[in-house]
């Protein structure tokens, strides 16, 4: 029999989380699916997280992970067979070179990390202007299970914790809409701050990912592509061995590029000698670069002396100082969720 399923997306970080309990005061609790889509480059508290949610709310994240194996494949096919003629539009050959395939067939195979997989299948890492990690290893993964579920029969709401404030590309977003094919899209928060997010699960005793604890204002990833430069020194001094990963991971990526050179952090000068740029660009140049101050010409000392990355609680939401009293946030559901949450099921 076709029943409303609702399918939220938990990453660990703080706006899933308040969906999730959103979602779990307002659905019947055998109607819920929470999904937590493993990119492979993951923080190990980010699991440990899960861990705990999952014992504290008595529920189950189930855990997806894509796969490139199929994607590899072919794509060591088509380098093996590669006779192409002709240049591209910066007169480059087409072809890969003998000495390229040799190259990136020593290495392409799979690893099991999606993260890494897709980034040997590509033949380079994500960047701001083509940031296909998200796509590849989040959007795609959460759309096949919604499918699956819509395949048997079922309506899907997709809940995403989605906030206006976030950044410029979500000041519209919309708190729900209509996709078709029996798949809605709820984001209960989107007109909530990051401060009535933290106020709402501590509310209800639960606690945050301890990543938010150290100075990350992001638990997604681990570093992210786009992290900014203070986090990137906080990573650096706290977990290196993550940062010895990416290392790992620019050698791999390098040999499975046709040019021989990729680095996790992008370049903007792509006119560049792409040996010069794997020099300036590589993950220790960039932690090298996060220790200093603006302009990256002097070393900022303060910063050293002042969180040498062992200290306790370093918040930048500013957590530390919380204390335990509620804000607006019951006010705000009981305010918001009671009309739309009727129309589209959500209601128990």
């Amino acid at each position: 029999m076709s029943r409303t399923m609702h399918v939220v997306s938990v990453s660990s970080g703080k706006d899933s989380l308040a969906t999730l309990l959103i979602a779990l005061e307002n659905c019947p609790a055998n109607s819920i699916r929470a999904i937590f889509c493993d990119t492979g480059n993951e923080h190990e508290e980010v699991y440990t997280y899960l861990d705990y949610l999952e014992a504290t709310l008595g529920i189950k994240i189930n855990r997806l992970k894509a796969d490139f194996t199929r994607q590899l494949a072919a794509k060591r096919m088509f380098i093996a067979r590669d006779t192409r003629t002709g240049r591209d539009r910066k007169g480059r050959k087409l072809r890969w070179s003998n000495k390229a395939k040799r190259r990136a067939l020593a290495v392409m195979y799979p690893s099991g990390n999606p993260f890494l997989d897709l980034c040997m299948w590509k033949g380079r890492f994500p960047s701001r202007k083509a940031q296909f990690c998200t796509e590849e290893l989040k959007r795609n993964m959460a759309v096949e299970y919604q499918l699956e579920l819509m395949e048997a029969g079922h309506r899907v709401i997709s809940w995403q914790g989605v906030r206006r404030d976030e950044s410029e590309a979500r000041r519209n977003a919309k708190l729900y809409e209509r996709v078709g094919g029996g798949l809605w899209i709820f984001r209960p928060i989107a007109a909530w701050t990051a401060q009535q997010v933290f106020d709402f699960a501590r509310a209800r005793g639960i606690k945050p990912n301890p990543l938010y604890l150290q100075n990350m204002g992001r638990v997604g990833c681990m570093p992210c592509i786009n992290c900014r430069k203070e986090e990137l020194r906080e990573i650096a001094a706290r977990w290196p061995h993550h940062l010895e990963r990416i290392a790992d991971w620019e050698w791999i990526v390098s040999m499975c590029s046709k040019r021989g050179f990729s680095t996790f952090f992008a370049d903007s000068h792509t006119a560049r000698d792409r040996r010069e740029v794997f020099a300036d660009l590589n993950v220790w140049a960039r932690v090298e670069w996060s220790k200093t101050s603006r302009g990256g010409k002097q070393f900022n000392l303060l910063d050293e002396v002042e969180n040498d990355g062992t200290g306790g609680c370093s918040s930048s939401y500013g957590l530390c100082e919380q204390s335990d009293t509620t804000t607006q946030a019951e006010a705000l559901v009981r305010a918001n969720f009671g009309h739309e949450a009727q129309i589209y099921g959500v209601a128990a």
